[in-house]
């Protein structure tokens, strides 16, 4: 029945005005037969926290990302991001001298303290996952952490960033993460495999390969650097080669600059914010996700791991001999 709509039927008009393909009808018993229309696919909802922080106030910084969770919330997000090692705002020190590296270390927090407590009870309360990151403290020097928070409160992993950045002073500082982990992730969109790693990891190819293999569908990603053109198409690449959806949450403003971003898994970006402080909330249609998954010839499709061997051996390259910000040989095995 078109009913003075131009020529088109009801079903053709709201989808052309909504910008939805409605799908197929079916038979509705309540309607005596008569086809209704299925609702499309919920999509999963990412709140990416682009926030300046307060320096190393823990507090202030603490209260500043719950206010922002709260607004995520109220936006129908079912996971919030922070950007990367948030409980200090990324701040370290400059100068490698031992004073300096015991004050800093001692900012970090234990996993079960109240900093992290807080983000637990507040992901409960919101009914909402919350991506936590903080300096972990941890024997011997602590770890630049992100515990990701279901909407029960209930930590699903804490994963430490694998590839500190060693010519950093503070970062040199760190204990190395030593492993990726990846965990289903219950939501009102339905369930997600969800994977983590921290800035500089996503600058390794390895990370987001071991993290497709662990099954995820979805990694999450806090940042604290500049994101010009070539780190941002590293980023889409990774999304591709792997045949997963790619969220990353960057600080605001100077020496930052901002660009948080998302990527599906076909490589192409879903939304990217500005330079100032914003909250860009991402929408990542399931369905799709899963049939882009289904369908790549990348990821493990065409993989031969047993040609791969010469990847787990380490190897002496000259050119690639470094220093780290302490003027101590960089030594993989020994990070």
């Amino acid at each position: 029945m078109a009913d003075g709509l131009g020529g088109m039927d009801r079903r053709s008009f709201v989808e052309a005005a909504v910008g939805v393909t409605l799908g197929a009808p079916v038979a509705s018993p309540a309607a005596g037969g008569e086809p209704a229309p299925v609702p499309p696919a919920r999509a999963l909802r990412i709140a990416l926290l682009q926030m300046a922080a307060h320096g190393a106030d823990q507090e202030a910084n603490a209260a500043k990302a719950e206010a922002w969770c709260r607004r995520a919330a109220r936006q129908g997000a079912d996971v919030a991001l922070l950007p990367e090692m948030f409980s200090i705002g990324y701040t370290g020190f400059h100068k490698p001298e031992e004073a300096a590296k015991r004050a800093w270390q001692m900012q970090a927090v234990p996993r079960d303290g109240a900093w992290v407590n807080r983000f637990r009870a507040l992901a409960a309360e919101l009914d909402m996952a919350i991506a936590a990151t903080y300096l972990e403290r941890w024997p011997k020097s602590p770890r630049n952490a992100v515990t990701l928070i279901d909407r029960r409160g209930r930590d699903l992993f804490t994963y430490a960033k694998m590839h500190t950045c060693d010519f950093s002073a503070f970062e040199a500082s760190c204990t190395p993460g030593d492993r990726v982990h990846a965990a289903d992730l219950e939501t009102r969109a339905g369930t997600v495999r969800v994977g983590a790693m921290i800035c500089y990891d996503r600058e390794f190819p390895e990370t987001a390969r071991l993290l497709m293999l662990e099954g995820a569908e979805l990694v999450i990603v806090p940042n604290a650097c500049i994101l010009e053109e070539m780190r941002l198409g590293q980023f889409a690449a990774r999304a591709f080669e792997n045949a997963m959806a790619l969220a990353m949450t960057n600080y605001a403003g100077p020496g930052f600059e901002g660009r948080s971003v998302a990527h599906m898994a076909d490589g192409s970006r879903i939304a990217i914010a500005g330079t100032a402080e914003e909250m860009l909330v991402v929408d990542i249609p399931l369905d799709r996700l899963r049939k882009i998954r289904s369908e790549s010839v990348w990821g493990n499709a065409f993989r031969r791991p047993h040609r791969y061997r010469a990847l787990s051996r380490p190897r002496d390259l000259p050119e690639f001999r470094r220093m780290n910000a302490f003027g101590e040989p960089f030594r993989a095995a020994e990070r």
